[in-house]
């Protein structure tokens, strides 16, 4: 495996951000005749912390299934948006450019976000094609597109349903200014890419329907979405078992854990 850290460098701009990979190399005994997906993970956090619970574990899931994996380690407050989008959209640029030497199927990149990471991941879904970014990064909008999204309890919209305290450290002095535009839902249009979500029905920090709200929007344009609502589990179960149990006993959810071989049919099915 190929495992590297790697320090973003965004053009006129300050970042500790890192791109954390996790390739799959080959050996005297393997030889890689063909190129492979990846998955983007961007853990969640609030946009206030990177959960490590939904880092490393997460992405040795889906080299088990076969597939690359990177962590975006992104900035988060007092950093504000659009910052960690700019990171995002730049790693994803980064695994495209090196796309030949790191085996990676550049049509194939899927990003997954938990909770405010999920926020994070379904932004780049929305705004890959938009002018600022390009502006910004000084590159072409198609190599920030996601192939697909992979959404666990996402953070999306600013308005009933909210994860307030997201949105506070996300947007800081410009919370009136920006709240609108960072509502998701009122986001998605035809480029938006196909997308898997999961939540539970119990969630009492993000709502179920931040998921059912992101998913309506995207049925509005005929846009492929799968949806999972689980009856039991609170917020931030990651992958629900006792790899990523939390260091206070939480984050075992048997109803739950099955979310990783749904996913795992769907990314089979598409990617």
């Amino acid at each position: 495996m190929l495992y590297q850290e790697l320090k973003l460098e965004l053009p006129g701009r300050k970042t500790e951000a890192k791109l954390i990979t996790y390739l799959l190399d080959e050996s005297e005994q393997i030889k890689i005749s063909h190129k492979r997906p990846l998955v983007l993970i961007c853990p969640g956090g609030g946009y206030r912390f990177v959960s490590d619970r939904e880092a490393e574990a997460v992405a040795m899931t889906f080299l088990g299934m076969g597939f690359h994996a990177a962590v975006l380690r992104y900035s988060v407050a007092p950093a504000v948006f659009p910052q960690a989008l700019l990171e995002a959209a730049w790693s994803m640029k980064l695994l495209k450019e090196h796309a030949k030497e790191w085996h990676i199927d550049q049509e194939r990149i899927v990003i997954a976000g938990f909770s405010a990471g999920g926020h994070l991941a379904a932004s780049l879904g929305v705004f890959w094609n938009r002018e600022f970014l390009a502006k910004e990064l000084q590159a072409e909008s198609e190599m920030f597109r996601p192939a697909g999204m992979i959404l666990s309890y996402p953070v999306i919209t600013s308005g009933e349903h909210a994860h307030r305290d997201s949105f506070t450290a996300l947007l800081g002095e410009r919370y009136e200014e920006l709240l609108e535009q960072v509502s998701l839902e009122k986001q998605v249009g035809e480029h938006t890419p196909q997308a898997f979500l999961w939540h539970t029905f119990t969630d009492d920090c993000v709502p179920v329907q931040n998921s059912l709200l992101f998913v309506e929007a995207m049925k509005k344009f005929e846009i492929p979405a799968e949806l999972h609502i689980y009856p039991a589990g609170g917020h931030g179960l990651s992958l629900a078992d006792k790899m990523t149990v939390d260091a206070g006993g939480y984050g075992i959810q048997k109803e739950c854990q099955n979310w990783v071989s749904c996913v795992k049919v769907w990314l089979d099915r598409f990617f």
